[in-house]
């Protein structure tokens, strides 16, 4: 069918502020071929676009997109080697990551089949640039292209996030490539000796209790910390670090690194900008200051710095990496704070330095060579000459902000490069450093890119922390922002949604708040599948998984806002985890799933459901397509049970074009029941298409404002996966009783005691 045949297939509205009737002849679901999840240009008519606060299709549908990240997997080479780290840079290979292209179809036939068709595909600089500044990795970009060229026969659409973590594999995370840290004069071997990077999590660790949850303090170690100052502010703080271009002259540092990734994104962008099913670009994950804005070298902030394990300040590991053995503070786990000190142990007891003396400072500290610090050999002790040195500039004395000094300016380079190598309608996705509010830096429209969506990450940093997961939560976003310890504990089901709830609307409606009317998709979140000592590896009950799943998902249908999922990665193990830092994220293992010989693709493929855990929380019904504007959607997995009301929207004041509404609603739940669809007018016309996963709703009333609501429940219901208790529900009865009983006992001894007077 041609675009031509497609736009008479729908429902055609004028765009002028008139009350427009639907044609009576057309019927819901009339266009073959089309489902709700379908983001391709065939089931949307154009790619997508933002209008508002909102993604709309050609027909100016308010479009709904949940999906995964694509993958965990992405941020380790096809043939990492744990026990050769960090030996051969150069030579790993990316090609295969996140899955081999043969295995394409059954990945994506099975998140079609879920309804996730909206994808974070994950690269890395190191996947593209590994072997040398300028040396790209040809085979690599041609197998992602082929990759997502794949997308549309699927439903499906991505934007393509350049992931990093704690800046390198190299440093303790993923992202730049080795050469970026032995540039600055980093001896890759002496990194961990030297206190410098924390490795043990990319080299196969992060299991054992010590190591758990440990690697994001490798944000505020030297390596990590140097790199990212070096890359945003480096003219400002480092000009004294020069290295060599590729003509071999002299240039300082910052232009060196960031000329090198805008060119590497400029590539990804020439390689894939042109496909269909790529709907964008995000331009860094996770963006981190390093040591701009330090407030103090002797102790980071608490609120916003794991503090965990070995845990040197500033000052300390920079004598650490300049060769000092340095004592320094151990913090373990504790209640009611997170961790707290509790001894010190020296570190780099022999001496060994992590600069090379063939280095652009010639060995020495950098931030030594620029004088923030020196070595007193009379005294034998480091002194500290600049406390402020990264608050304020070091030759104006300006106060820095890094978002406005050091953030837009680079967002605004890459953006032209990027743009200039892809189709100019592609979408810009940004975040902000995690578990930070949007901030009001970003309110001016001026630092901020056209066609842009704000892409937050939200995880619960309790149960991220602890691994553990019950029927007490708490609010640490609340917390950490000086809520009223006692409104920031819940207890149940009912209170994690609750508590989860609010702390992704305070998310959304930050965002809005500074933004006004711009998209907001969540671009990470997800919950630990190791929760609560592996138990459910061992009992396959996942039953608290599924419950935590169904909070955090439930708090994101109740903010009506866009998410991708962390992390649909096939090459998951039970024990393995997703072989990073010991993270275990991924709900989906091919270990557990059914060989492809079995297996067929299609939407109502029971078979492609097999190595998939918590599904029920997962799969869930939404509206994915809304002729008008989404006002709530509220889900209960319990039963199957939805409801979901709209407002249609002033036609003049939109592109909207189409009265059909589409609502994807999984097979997994309907098959052997009915679809019970209730609470539209009577005019109003329906179908549910099992086949196509899509309940197709044709509200026949347009006129300006009005509300629509459709309530839609299983028959019979599905059995519940858990009790939904609070405090409430589990305590009320019990305090009801123990207040009786008080009263009881007071009424007692005062008619005793009246009793006793009357004789």
């Amino acid at each position: 069918m041609s675009r031509s045949e497609l736009d008479d297939s729908f429902v055609l509205l004028s765009r002028k502020d008139v009350d427009v009737v639907p044609e009576a002849s057309y019927r819901p679901g009339s266009v073959p071929g089309t489902y709700a999840h379908d983001w391709s240009v065939w089931g949307t008519g154009t790619p997508l676009r933002i209008e508002g606060r909102h993604f709309v299709d050609a027909y100016g549908r308010v479009c709904a997109l949940r999906g995964v990240n694509l993958s965990g997997s992405t941020k380790a080479p096809a043939n990492d080697s744990h026990d050769t780290f960090p030996a051969d840079a150069e030579s790993v290979t990316f090609v295969g990551r996140p899955f081999p292209l043969e295995e394409a179809p059954e990945h994506f036939a099975r998140l079609r089949r879920w309804g996730l068709t909206f994808i974070r595909f994950l690269v890395t600089w190191e996947a593209i640039e590994h072997a040398g500044p300028g040396i790209y990795d040809l085979e690599y970009l041609s197998y992602v292209r082929k990759l997502l060229s794949l997308l549309p026969e699927y439903g499906l659409t991505a934007f393509v996030s350049i992931h990093q973590d704690v800046w390198s594999r190299y440093s303790g995370g993923s992202g730049a490539p080795a050469w970026t840290l032995e540039l600055a004069g980093f001896d890759l071997d002496a990194l961990e000796e030297t206190g410098a990077a924390w490795l043990l999590g990319v080299k196969g660790g992060g299991h054992k209790e010590a190591e758990k949850g440990v690697w994001p303090t490798g944000y505020t170690k030297l390596a990590a910390a140097t790199m990212s100052t070096l890359f945003f502010a480096g003219d400002t703080f480092a000009p004294k670090v020069k290295v060599k271009d590729k003509n071999g002259e002299l240039v300082p540092i910052q232009q060196f690194l960031q000329n090198a990734y805008l060119a590497m994104s400029e590539r990804l962008a020439q390689t894939v900008g042109d496909l269909s099913g790529v709907l964008g670009f995000e331009m860094l994950n996770e963006p981190h200051r390093g040591y701009v804005e330090l407030q103090s070298f002797h102790s980071f902030d608490y609120n916003t710095d794991l503090h965990l394990s070995y845990f040197p300040t500033a000052f300390e590991s920079l004598q650490l990496g300049a060769g000092h053995p340095t004592s320094v503070g151990v913090w373990t786990r504790s209640f009611p704070m997170p961790t707290r000190r509790t001894s010190s142990a020296t570190l780099n007891p022999n001496g060994k330095s992590v600069w090379r003396p063939d280095g652009p400072s010639g060995g020495r500290c950098i931030w030594e060579m620029h004088d923030v610090w020196r070595w007193d050999k009379n005294r034998n002790m480091a002194i500290l000459l600049r406390e402020s040195y990264f608050i304020s500039h070091p030759d104006t004395g300006k106060k820095i902000d890094w978002y406005t000094d050091f953030y837009f300016p680079f967002l605004r380079k890459w953006t032209e490069r990027v743009r200039g190598a892809s189709a100019p309608e592609k979408i810009l996705f940004v975040e902000a450093i995690p578990n930070e509010f949007c901030p009001e830096s970003w309110a001016a429209e001026e630092r901020r890119v056209p066609n842009m969506v704000y892409a937050p990450h939200w995880y619960d940093l309790n149960a991220l922390f602890a691994k553990a997961f019950g029927e007490f939560t708490v609010n640490v976003q609340g917390l950490s922002r000086g809520m009223f310890p006692l409104k920031a504990f819940y207890w149940g089901q009912g209170g994690a949604r609750k508590n989860f709830s609010l702390q992704i609307r305070n998310i959304v409606d930050r965002a809005y708040e500074v933004l006004g009317e711009q998209p907001v998709v969540i671009g990470e979140c997800g919950i630990p599948m190791d929760m609560n000592k592996k138990a459910a590896f061992l009992t396959e009950d996942f039953t608290w998984q599924t419950k935590m799943m169904d909070a955090m998902l439930t708090g994101l249908e109740r903010s009506l806002v866009g998410f991708t999922l962390w992390t649909y990665n096939p090459s998951n193990s039970d024990m393995a985890g997703d072989d990073w830092n010991g993270e275990n994220f991924s709900w989906f293992s091919r270990k557990r799933a059914l060989p492809p010989s079995l297996l067929y693709y299609d939407q109502d493929a029971p078979s492609l459901d097999n190595g998939g855990r918590i599904l029920p929380a997962i799969v869930r019904p939404y509206p994915a397509k809304t002729a008008g504007v989404p006002i709530k959607f509220e889900y209960e997995m319990n039963t199957g049970a939805f409801v979901f009301e709209w407002k249609n929207i002033p036609f003049g004041d939109s592109s909207m074009r189409a009265v059909e509404t589409e609502i994807f609603i999984p097979s997994m739940l309907t098959i052997g029941r009915k679809v019970v669809v209730e609470g539209l007018d009577a005019e109003d016309e329906y179908v549910y298409d099992v086949r196509r996963q899509t309940l197709f709703i044709v509200a026949r009333d347009t006129r300006h404002g009005r509300a629509h609501r459709v309530a839609v429940s299983l028959y019979p219901p599905l059995t519940p996966v858990f009790r939904i208790n609070d405090f409430r529900s589990d305590f009320g009865p019990r305090i009801l009783a123990l207040v009786g009983l008080i009263l009881g006992i007071v009424v007692f001894r005062f008619m005793s005691y009246n009793f006793t007077d009357y004789q």
